[in-house]
């Protein structure tokens, strides 16, 4: 059998195992339940609405952005989609350890599948945001090509992180609380329910430092390419400087770089140390 021939064959075994993997994931996460994938749109329409009723008619945030509504779902869909990913990423391999101890295969299927997983439902929320848009009026210009950009962008991050945190997980449990107690700074260190403005007015330091964060600057980009080019950016910060755009792209490129070296050197141990 020749060596293109062995690669197809390792590939196409790992398509069929991460089909696989995608389906069993959607059946078991909505097993027993009596509204199955409806909760999938569910979750964050919940989050949306007390956010909303928080921040607008109490807080009045939403009279300084237009087409809050919108604005505030984007940042919302985008947050739980990154969570999702990394969340599920986690433990994802110790759970897989009896199939792993059974069966030879590429670990990084396993991960991907969660990965895959988020996606599908990132697009059914997506779905919701379009409604809103079309509802709203929010008007389509040229800048809406550039938000699969940022998507990708966050996408990429939350693939380098689940990576990560995937393999430290088999030998450190702890790392799951620890996230969880980041994940919980890090969802009011990016400007997901507030405009990045409010911080800016008072502490434009702070305010950059902010959307240097992966996760901020693709929520800040997708927002202004979809939602209103009144969203402050990386770029408006730094006073139109695009280059500045180059170090949250970096932070990510580091970030894959180093988790799947470190996952690739530990995947062989996984099966040991589960």
């Amino acid at each position: 059998m020749s060596t293109l021939t062995k690669a197809k064959s390792k590939y196409r075994y790992s398509a069929i195992l991460l089909r696989e993997l995608v389906i069993t994931d959607f059946k078991l996460r909505y097993q027993s339940s009596a509204l199955g994938y409806v909760w999938s749109l569910l979750r964050p329409l919940f989050l949306f609405a007390i956010m909303y009723v928080v921040f607008s008619y109490f807080l009045k945030v939403g009279d300084a952005v237009p087409y809050y509504p919108v604005y505030l779902l984007v940042g919302i869909v985008l947050w739980n989609y990154f969570s999702e990913i990394v969340n599920q990423c986690i433990s994802s391999i110790v759970n897989r350890g009896p199939l792993i101890r059974k069966i030879n295969f590429p670990k990084y299927v396993i991960v991907l599948s969660c990965v895959i997983s988020a996606t599908i439902n990132f697009f059914i929320n997506f779905l919701v945001i379009i409604v809103f848009m079309v509802i709203l009026r929010v008007p389509l210009t040229a800048n809406a090509l550039l938000a699969p950009l940022f998507f990708l962008e966050l996408l990429a991050f939350a693939i380098g992180v689940g990576f990560l945190l995937s393999a430290i997980y088999v030998k450190l449990r702890d790392i799951a609380y620890i996230w969880e107690i980041a994940m919980q700074a890090l969802f009011y260190a990016v400007p997901i329910v507030y405009p990045l403005s409010f911080v800016a007015d008072k502490w434009v330091l702070v305010a950059q430092v902010m959307v240097i964060n992966p996760i901020a600057h693709a929520i800040q980009g997708f927002r202004h390419a979809l939602v209103t080019p009144e969203t402050q950016t990386l770029t408006s910060l730094f006073s139109e400087n695009t280059w500045i755009n180059l170090i949250p792209i970096a932070i990510v490129i580091l970030t894959l770089i180093i988790s799947i070296t470190y996952f690739r050197s530990q995947s062989q141990k996984f099966a040991e140390n589960i």
